[in-house]
């Protein structure tokens, strides 16, 4: 897969990158373990692993890959790190056939032809610059990311770059690279403010060299079962320490048996807040029948749990 050119056709629109947005988050973030402290203030712990590689990827700067099984707080991450900056969270959900009209910008058609018919009724004559300027593009979330004005980068959120093809990742590579793209009717588009980017992946399948280069890496595995109690308390307000320990040891039970998708902190968070609804303060063996849906989403994953025995759940669980 080669790595694109930098260019531009016709003016290059750009401006020099500003050490602005560099000084405010040196201010702001001065070590990692000021970081990791202002992420647990917004409720997202991590560990120095994490918490070092969110730094240097903030102090490179460079985007940070985060790769882990789905619900272990890839996403969250990201969320956690612009509530960090006090900056917008700009979100890219990719999937499969998503492209770049999609990703980072498109022409406003009705606009342009309404421009036409204007220019028209009036006599006047209309060039091609005067149709593809900037008033009539409609900006997509890796444009707006770019074009943030500061102080502090925006975070830009790749959300399941794995769940995207070999060509959106050929075409992300100027804007990993660079933090800048290329639009072939007004040139490079370059950040002055350029975003920390995360991109997140549940490894469905490997993602090319080019773009793991570009990136700094972390795997975000399973939490160990104390983490998950103090996740979960953090999360769920007001419940048990006693439902909590349940909770994840339950889960860290469910994760050793033999089931296809073992459930993440998400569900494990899912559970205790669909406990708390229902008024339970503990776990019982018909509880757990009740509420596997919260759990486990695959009929086959609940039907595995339950001919195992719940009882053995809860008896591992108290």
């Amino acid at each position: 897969m080669p790595d694109p050119l930098p260019g531009a056709r016709g003016g290059v629109s750009s401006e020099p990158v500003t050490s602005e947005a560099a000084e405010e988050v040196r201010r702001l973030l001065p070590d990692v373990e000021t970081l990791a402290i202002r992420l647990a203030a917004v409720d997202y712990l991590v560990d120095e692993a994490l918490a070092t590689s969110i730094f240097l990827s903030l102090r490179l700067p460079q985007p940070l890959l985060l790769e882990g099984e789905a619900g272990v707080g890839k996403t969250e991450a990201a969320k956690a790190l612009a509530a960090v900056l006090e900056t917008p969270l700009i979100r890219l959900q990719c999937y499969e056939g998503i492209d770049a009209a999609e990703a980072l910008y498109e022409w406003n058609y009705p606009r342009q032809l309404l421009g036409i018919r204007l220019a028209e009724s009036e006599g006047r004559s209309l060039h091609e610059e005067d149709l593809f300027g900037s008033d009539y593009l409609i900006r997509r979330p890796l444009l707006r990311a770019l074009e943030h004005p500061g102080p502090r980068p925006a975070v830009l959120l790749i959300d399941e770059i794995d769940r995207a093809d070999d060509d959106f990742e050929a075409f992300l590579l100027e804007l990993l690279g660079e933090a800048a793209v290329t639009i072939p009717e007004l040139g490079v588009i370059r950040a002055t403010h350029p975003p920390a980017i995360v991109l997140t992946s549940n490894r469905t399948r490997d993602l090319h060299d080019a773009v793991k280069r570009r990136c700094l890496y972390q795997w975000i595995d399973y939490p160990s079962a104390d983490r998950e109690v103090e996740i979960i308390r953090r999360r769920v307000k007001g419940v048990s320490e006693t439902l909590a320990v349940q909770v994840a040891t339950a889960i860290t039970r469910i994760r050793m048996s033999d089931v296809q998708k073992p459930p993440g902190v998400a569900e494990a968070i899912d559970w205790v807040a669909a406990l708390q609804v229902l008024g339970v303060d503990a776990l019982e063996p018909s509880v757990i029948d009740r509420t596997l849906g919260s759990v486990l989403k695959y009929a086959e994953d609940q039907e595995a749990v339950r001919a195992a025995g719940l009882e053995r759940l809860l008896r591992t669980a108290r």
